[in-house]
C-alpha cells in the first residue's frame, strides 16, 4: 500500500501470531522441540515463518510467544507479545480454547463468538487447530490458552468494552494479514456493533463521525453504549450492513464538514476522498434564506465551518438544509420500510446545529422541507 509516495509494510494479526506460537508450543510438547522459526499457512495459501521470543516447557505443557509486527499500521497490539500455552486435553474433546492472561472473555451475544467463550474469532481458532494438525497428522484432543501480557491495559483503547468482551483483547483476523490503515477493519468493527445491538434487542443505534459527536447523540437520545456504533467516516459501510440487518430507528450523526460532504452525495466522508464544495453550499445557503452577499461570502469561506458561522451570524438554518439533504443521501443507501433514519448536525462543541427528523428511509420523497423559521 502506498501513501504519499511511501511504500507502507504489511503484518500479521493476533490470530497468524496465535496459530504460530501454537504449532511452536506444539512441538516441543510432542517431543520434537522448539524450531528456530515456525511456518504456519494462512487462509490465502501464504506460508510465513516467525521467529519465537519466549520458548518455557514443563512436565504437562508447553508455551511459545512471538512478538506481533501489524507493520506499519497503528495497531494497538504492534509490539505485543501472543502466547500460546499447550497442554494435552481429555481424550474425544477435540481443541479447547482458554482465554489467559489479556485476552477477553465474550460476554454479550451477537459477535462471532457465543457468551463465556474466549474472544479468539472462527478465522483464527481455524488457523490454531490446521496448525495442530501438521504437527500431530489430526490429533486435535488439545488444550490452547491464548494470552496476551498487558491485554487488558491495550484492549481500553479498542471497542471490546462496547461490545461486551471483558478482560482485555480479541484475537482477530480473517486473512492473517494486517493491511495498514484497513478500510476493511474499522467497517468490520463497525459491523459487529450492529450485531450486537441487534442481539439485544435495541430498538435504536447511532453512528457517529467522532467523539465529540457521539457523546453528543448519546445524550440527546439518552442511549446505552451498546447502541453507539464508532462510524467514523464510513457513512456507506454502516448503512448498508443495516439495510440487510435492521434496526428500527438509525441516526447518523456528525460534524458540520462531514454532514456536508454526506449531503453532497458522499458515503465515505474522509478528507482523502473529496473536500465539501464550497459554491454548492452557498446554494443550499440561498435556499435556506441566504441573500445574494452571504451567498457569495460563504462560496468564498475558508472551510464548512467558516461557512456555519457566517450563515448563524445571518440567522440562516443552515444546519437543517444540511441534514436534510444529508438524509437523502442516507436514504438511499439504507431504502428499506423497516427502519426510520435520522441524520443530526452538531457543532465542535457538541450542540446540535440542524437535524432531519426520524422518517422511514423509503420515503425519500416524503421528508419534509426543513423549517426556515426554526432556530436549532
Amino acid at each position: 500500500m502506498d501513501v504519499e509516495g511511501k511504500e507502507l509494510r504489511r503484518g500479521w494479526t493476533t490470530g497468524t501470531c496465535s496459530a504460530a506460537a501454537a504449532k511452536a508450543a506444539c512441538l516441543a510438547l510432542m517431543g520434537r522441540g522448539f524450531p528456530e522459526m515456525v511456518e504456519i499457512t494462512l487462509p490465502g495459501g501464504q506460508r510465513p515463518a516467525f521467529s519465537l521470543a519466549l520458548e518455557e516447557q514443563g512436565e504437562d505443557f508447553a508455551r511459545a510467544g512471538i512478538i506481533k509486527d501489524a507493520g506499519d499500521d497503528p495497531d494497538v497490539t504492534h509490539g505485543a507479545l501472543i502466547i500460546a500455552t499447550i497442554r494435552r486435553g481429555e481424550q474425544g474433546k477435540g481443541l479447547q480454547f482458554l482465554a489467559g492472561k489479556g485476552v477477553g472473555t465474550v460476554t454479550r451475544p451477537g459477535l462471532p463468538i457465543p457468551p463465556g467463550e474466549p474472544a479468539i474469532n472462527p478465522v483464527p481458532r481455524q488457523m490454531i487447530a490446521a496448525a495442530i494438525v501438521e504437527v500431530t497428522g489430526g490429533d486435535t484432543d488439545f488444550d490452547v490458552e491464548i494470552s496476551i501480557p498487558d491485554g487488558e491495559v491495550l484492549a481500553q483503547k479498542t471497542l471490546n468494552p462496547r461490545l461486551g468482551i471483558v478482560g482485555g483483547l480479541s484475537v482477530l483476523g480473517t486473512t492473517g494479514i494486517v493491511i495498514p490503515f484497513s478500510c476493511s477493519a474499522w467497517i468490520h468493527s463497525i459491523w459487529r456493533g450492529i450485531d450486537v445491538a441487534r442481539a439485544e434487542g435495541l430498538p435504536h443505534v447511532a453512528g457517529s463521525t467522532g467523539m465529540t459527536t457521539e457523546k453528543a447523540v448519546q445524550a440527546y437520545h439518552n442511549l446505552p453504549e451498546t447502541a453507539l456504533l464508532d462510524m467514523g467516516d464510513f457513512v456507506g459501510g454502516m448503512l448498508k450492513y443495516l439495510r440487510k440487518h435492521p434496526v428500527p430507528k438509525v441516526t447518523v450523526a456528525g460534524g458540520v464538514a462531514k454532514m456536508t460532504k454526506l449531503a453532497q452525495g458522499m458515503l465515505d466522508v474522509h478528507s482523502k476522498r473529496g473536500l465539501a464544495d464550497l459554491q454548492a453550499l452557498a446554494k443550499v445557503a440561498a435556499e435556506a434564506g441566504a441573500d445574494a452577499a452571504l451567498a457569495d461570502e460563504i462560496a468564498k469561506a475558508n472551510s464548512v465551518l467558516h461557512a456555519f458561522q457566517l450563515a448563524e451570524v445571518r440567522g440562516i438554518p443552515l444546519g437543517n438544509h444540511i441534514a436534510g439533504l444529508a438524509w437523502k443521501t442516507a436514504a438511499k443507501a439504507l431504502q428499506t420500510p423497516e427502519i426510520a433514519l435520522e441524520v443530526l448536525v452538531f457543532d465542535r462543541q457538541g450542540k446540535l446545529v440542524g437535524e432531519a427528523p426520524f422518517t422511514l428511509s423509503d420515503q425519500v420523497s416524503a421528508l419534509p422541507l426543513p423549517d426556515l423559521n426554526r432556530r436549532t
